[in-house]
């Protein structure tokens, strides 16, 4: 009931998007960048929302809404299975500035986790994620033929509550090589990174994300993505995250955390991919705002991770 309540929830805060766009912003303009003028049809991916960003630099903000339900049963270190089920909440507002055409100051990373799991081993727990933030900067705009790339730097620091697996460790950096390409009304855009962390309580990560959407019209643009995350050393968080099974998670789950976050599980190398898919669709409701729904799915075994599905929902507002 709790899932389908927060589905239907889910929705109805985009539907809510939709209507407070509609009527309430319809004049405002984007800044006249050449960046703005050449890219218009551009939209920014949905998944993996920390990491996969559009190549360009623009000024906006991006309030994003995440259901995650998490499987019934994880596997252990040795074979065994716990159990979890329950979901986690994710509210999270992101901040992008653009200096210029193609530098901007991008805050990546923030918000607010609720954590609810069935029941024991782990406790419902809520608490803010870390803080993230850095620069982009794009090193081929070419609005001629529609094509940019673009390379991130960003800082994570430990800020956010232990309690829903953040605020460990000394911190870490994540650099991103970001591309895009808009042929007619179809777009294409990829992203690959790396994450690395300052301590070795975390696991070092690499991750490569791919998107491809078809402009129907202005109010529908159907996408997919897929998103591949890579344990290249594990951790050693033993210890951390102490309300949670008194700080035993990163000793005894076998995989990674994806996106959101890093466990520093010591026996992460027996599971050390993770691939979901994301089907979802982009909407344009003025000139400065677009919204985004997705559903993602893991295609790799959902009990080595923390994910049997999520469902996220976005606004962006260009000014």
């Amino acid at each position: 009931m709790k899932q389908s309540t927060t589905t239907l929830g889910a929705f109805g805060l985009l539907s809510s998007f939709v209507f407070a766009g509609s009527v309430a912003i319809e004049t405002t303009k984007p800044v006249p960048t050449a960046c703005a003028d050449g890219f218009a049809q551009a939209r920014r991916p949905i998944s993996n929302p920390t990491l996969f960003d559009l190549a360009l630099p623009t000024t906006n903000i991006h309030p994003i809404f995440i259901y995650q339900g998490l499987p019934g049963h994880v596997t252990a270190a040795g074979g065994g299975k716990v159990p979890l089920g329950g979901d986690a909440e994710v509210y999270a507002l992101q901040f992008e500035y653009a200096l210029n055409d193609r530098l901007s100051i991008v805050a990546t990373k923030d918000g607010y986790i609720d954590l609810n799991p069935d029941g024991p081993p782990l406790s419902s727990q809520s608490g803010f994620a870390n803080l993230g933030a850095g620069l982009k900067y794009a090193f081929i705009l070419d609005p001629a033929t529609g094509t940019a790339v673009s390379g991130t730097a960003t800082f994570e620091i430990p800020t956010g509550n232990s309690d829903v697996f953040q605020g460990e460790g000394d911190g870490a950096v994540n650099l991103i090589l970001s591309g895009l390409k808009l042929i007619d009304k179809w777009q294409f855009a990829g992203a690959a990174g790396l994450h690395l962390p300052f301590s070795n309580e975390q696991a070092t990560n690499g991750w490569v994300s791919a998107h491809a959407s078809y402009e129907l019209c202005k109010y529908f643009t159907p996408l997919v993505e897929m998103n591949w995350f890579h344990v290249m050393d594990t951790g050693n968080g033993t210890g951390n995250f102490p309300k949670q099974v008194g700080g035993l998670v990163p000793a005894v789950v076998d995989f990674e955390g994806g996106d959101l976050i890093n466990l520093g599980a010591m026996n992460a190398g027996n599971n050390r991919d993770f691939v979901s898919l994301a089907l979802g669709f982009r909407s344009r409701i003025t000139d400065s705002i677009d919204i985004g729904a997705a559903y993602e799915i893991p295609l790799t075994d959902d009990e080595s991770s923390l994910m049997d599905e999520r469902i996220t929902v976005d606004l962006i507002w260009k000014f």
